[in-house]
């Protein structure tokens, strides 16, 4: 990740732009697909298929396909699909956050690619965060409609992934190990983690978890949150920063996370020696009241903006690792001590933009909107709190 990407109005410091950089890069799924199979035994097979669903699977798919460089055919399906072409790899792109026609035909496309599969072909399936909603095969008697609008309604209702997931696996056939179920070959998942636990059955909605297959499926998980957080840390460090890992499970309402986030970098300030960096990661929820536009780190900064109003040389950063927060072009967005000044001084209040759930303008206003666009992989969202 070029550092320089995550740059805004308040975030100049080269120091803090390596740091949040140092996160992302650590997490770079087709690094961590390659660092796995490279020490991993695989069980006996003859061929060798490759199929990656998520935001992250492109990456993972192909550096597996660099690993089993005899792989049969491989299919990907994405959120954003690059321009690269392999031979043997159809790279197909699917809905999110609202699974759509494109997920429709991604989840049929799914279903063909592995029924024909024999008991010694070898299934390598790449998972990351995104697949609950980029592949769908609804169970009969469901709609794709009545999907589109049940996973509306809960996503505008604060419910958390956990929950979102619950209901998805309910209504289609691929979730809760369904993908395992419908063919012969034996499975070895490797997936990328973006829920709190690293819950393998909330991952994509359990695509390949189905415990009473035993030994035919093996589910890994080779990347998640913490590895981003301690890279951050060991990047804060090496920058003479005083570095803390927080924790690594916030939930809640985007809302009183920030604001609570925002109390304790107050109270941190006037404690530790500066600088220091400290971290939180997890995954907020935000319920929709307004008709503005944002996502739960965009909200949970601006929220942030009152307690932290006046109080000098500080810094909220909340991120999303994929680069995508809530259905906009940022990844989140950045406050300080200056941020609510330089609001009111245009005549933007962000207890109004609050009440609209429009972050989204109120940061875009002021240059404060971290764009650093598609990251190429996806774990939970970083908070970063900041005294220089």
């Amino acid at each position: 990740m070029d550092a320089n990407r995550l740059v805004t109005h308040s975030l100049r410091d080269p120091r803090i732009a390596h740091i949040l950089a140092s996160a992302i890069d650590a997490v770079e799924p087709g690094k961590l697909v390659s660092d796995y199979l490279q020490r991993v035994d695989l069980p006996e097979h003859d061929r060798v298929f490759l199929l990656g669903i998520g935001k992250a699977s492109e990456a993972m798919t192909w550096a597996a396909s660099d690993f089993f460089n005899d792989f049969t055919n491989a299919l990907v399906v994405t959120k954003v699909a690059s321009n690269r072409a392999r031979e043997r790899m159809t790279v197909i792109e699917g809905g999110h956050p609202i699974p759509n026609e494109y997920s429709l035909a991604a989840g049929q496309s799914v279903l063909e690619f592995v029924s024909h599969l024999k008991e010694n072909d070898l299934l390598v399936c790449l998972i990351s965060g995104g697949g609950s909603a980029l592949v769908t095969a609804p169970v009969e008697g469901i709609t794709l409609k009545e999907i589109r609008s049940r996973t509306s309604e809960l996503l505008a209702a604060g419910a958390t992934i956990h929950e979102i997931n619950t209901v998805r696996r309910q209504m289609d056939r691929l979730k809760g190990g369904g993908l395992v179920r419908a063919t012969g070959a034996k499975v070895i998942s490797l997936i990328l983690s973006d829920v709190i636990g690293d819950s393998l059955e909330t991952i994509a909605s359990g695509l390949t978890v189905d415990p009473s297959l035993g030994s035919r499926v093996q589910n890994i998980i080779i990347g998640n949150i913490r590895i981003a957080a301690q890279a951050a840390q060991g990047q804060a460090r090496a920058e003479h920063f005083d570095a803390e890992i927080l924790g690594l499970e916030i939930q809640g309402e985007a809302r009183e996370v920030g604001s609570q986030l925002a109390g304790r970098l107050k109270r941190e300030r006037q404690m530790r020696k500066r600088p220091f960096c400290l971290l939180a990661g997890g995954e907020t929820t935000v319920t929709v009241k307004g008709s503005g536009r944002g996502g739960r780190n965009q909200e949970l900064a601006l929220a942030a903006v009152g307690e932290l109003s006046g109080v000098e040389d500080v810094l909220l950063i909340s991120l999303a690792t994929d680069g995508d927060d809530g259905p906009t072009d940022a990844a989140g967005a950045v406050v300080n001590g200056e941020t609510h000044q330089r609001a009111e001084s245009l005549g933007m209040s962000a207890s109004d933009y609050l009440s609209r759930n429009d972050a989204y303008s109120y940061f875009n206003s002021l240059d404060d909107l971290i764009r650093c666009g598609y990251t190429g992989t996806n774990v939970n969202d970083l908070v970063f709190l900041i005294g220089l």
